[in-house]
């Protein structure tokens, strides 16, 4: 049984003694020049634009017509609530990643305020 066993093992160890990966032969040749990737770069981004376009006009047809079938007074309400919306949205700090990686550029320097405080004088 254990003779069986050993034998079997060695036979599988022949038999898998190919390697298929290294069968190539080489590298992969080029078979694009660095012009034609670029043109074929170039016309993938033109047909994603083109498709995030047509996707982004379906998605604004659908949503205008959602807001035309809905009556008068949903219209107001539906007006109300997203100006309520806005104004709580606008009162609350960006997070905490945003701000992280904020841009020193927005903040005010100390010449900044020096220039103010000149002007209020006068």
């Amino acid at each position: 049984m254990f003779l069986r066993f050993i034998l079997s093992l060695v036979f599988v160890c022949f038999i898998q003694n190919t390697c298929p990966a290294q069968e190539s032969g080489g590298p992969p040749k080029k078979d694009q020049t660095i012009k034609s990737k670029r043109k074929l770069r170039k016309a993938d981004k033109k047909k994603w634009k083109e498709d995030r376009a047509a996707k982004r006009a379906e998605e604004k047809k659908i949503k205008a017509h959602h807001k035309r079938i809905q009556t008068k007074e949903v219209r107001k309400r539906m007006k109300r609530s997203k100006g309520k919306s806005q104004a709580i949205r606008a009162n609350k700090r960006e997070p905490f990643i945003k701000r992280l990686f904020n841009k020193q550029g927005k903040r005010k320097t100390a010449k900044q305020h020096k220039e103010r405080t000149s002007k209020v004088k006068q």
